[in-house]
């Protein structure tokens, strides 16, 4: 799949049920996607298969979240600027 379909697709991902979860989303994707590793890649990939309401969580800091594999990630996703 070509790039320019990738992220057409993932674009779609990333619009979730939370106008706040698609902001970080697509700030991610915009800013960060294209010059990511792809472990971080993989790692962004694992977040959007993630629930709505657990990802709010974990990105609010009400809850840790359990995958330590996405910690880091979510953490440079939250530090992203509006």
């Amino acid at each position: 799949m070509d790039e320019q379909t990738l992220l057409k697709k993932l674009r779609w991902r990333c619009r979730r049920g939370m106008r706040e979860l698609d902001q970080l989303f697509e700030r991610y994707l915009d800013r960060e996607w294209g010059t990511a590793p792809t472990e971080e890649r993989e790692v962004f990939l694992f977040l959007l298969d993630c629930e709505d309401d657990k990802l709010w969580r974990w990105f609010m800091g009400y809850e840790q979240c359990p995958h330590a594999h996405a910690v880091p990630l979510m953490e440079k996703i939250r530090a992203l600027p509006a």
